[in-house]
């Protein structure tokens, strides 16, 4: 499927569940204010050029890499965060963005040769693109979701816009297929219903309950499964140099989330807790 149409019918079969439990949520607690629901919609606005960006560099540099850069979201959120809430990096990250950065040109097939990819050096500037929308919709759906007793309702909201923007994008690009075969709409419903109505409402829900180390470890794990996912389902063959760079892209946004430190604290909370049960 284009772009457009994977974003349009991912939102359209992802929205009913998140819809319903709001519903569930506005009986219990009322209404969502309407900042909430203003910053929700904005969140989605950036959500579509999430989705449309990785859908165009998943085409340039294959699923792996793509959903690789892509999770540079856990670099930028850290300066977003330093430029509009005055939030000042760590110096941990402020270190390891040497290191990101130079992952970043490996992947890109600057360096080295058979690089993976119809256009890589396209695929990486999709990439950042991608990672830099995610990580608006990361600042805004936490601010407009700071009521935990209703993690759906601006989820619920910024899906509905990811629909709205979406059509009306593949309408204007011409891409938008609204009549794809029955093969296509299971598997779209597929994607809809796990990743972004059940994926994304479990995320909202257990992010805030999570210790922080945790939720570093969580996040990492995507661009290594998707890396080992994409070789062997999809036959994807990165070069050796293409790999390096995401061995360098993985280990600076562990170095930037994981301080030292805080794994040794992490892990020494979880011991005892192992232990009792």
């Amino acid at each position: 499927m284009s772009p457009s149409t994977g974003t349009f019918y991912r939102a359209v079969f992802g929205l009913p569940l998140l819809v319903f439990v709001a519903l569930g949520e506005w009986r219990r607690h009322g209404p969502l204010p309407r900042e909430s629901i203003r910053v929700a919609a904005i969140a989605g606005v950036f959500f579509t050029g999430d989705l449309m960006f990785w859908h165009h560099a998943i085409e340039a540099v294959g699923a792996g890499l793509a959903t690789v850069l892509g999770n540079l979201q856990v670099i930028i959120v850290g300066f977003f965060a330093w430029l509009l809430l005055g939030e000042r990096p760590s110096r941990a990250t402020l270190l390891a963005l040497p290191i990101v950065l130079a992952g970043v040109i490996l992947i890109s097939g600057v360096v080295g040769s058979d690089a993976y990819g119809a256009d890589p050096q396209l695929g990486v500037i999709l990439g950042i693109a991608t990672a830099i929308c995610y990580s608006a919709y990361l600042l805004l759906i936490r601010r407009g979701g700071r009521d935990q007793r209703r993690p759906a309702g601006p989820v619920a909201v910024a899906t509905f816009f990811v629909v709205l923007c979406s059509f009306v994008v593949g309408e204007a690009a011409g891409d938008l297929d609204l009549t794809p075969g029955p093969a296509s709409l299971f598997w779209l419903a597929m994607l809809g219903i796990t990743a972004q109505s059940a994926g994304y409402l479990l995320i909202s829900i257990s992010l805030p309950r999570l210790p922080a180390i945790v939720t570093s470890i969580i996040l990492l794990s995507q661009p290594v499964m998707s890396m080992g996912l994409a070789m062997v389902l999809l036959g994807e063959t990165p070069s050796p140099t293409q790999l390096l760079g995401v061995a360098f892209v993985i280990g600076g946004i562990t170095a930037a989330t994981i301080p030292v430190a805080r794994l040794r604290d992490g892990l020494g909370r979880v011991r005892p807790s192992i232990a009792r049960d």
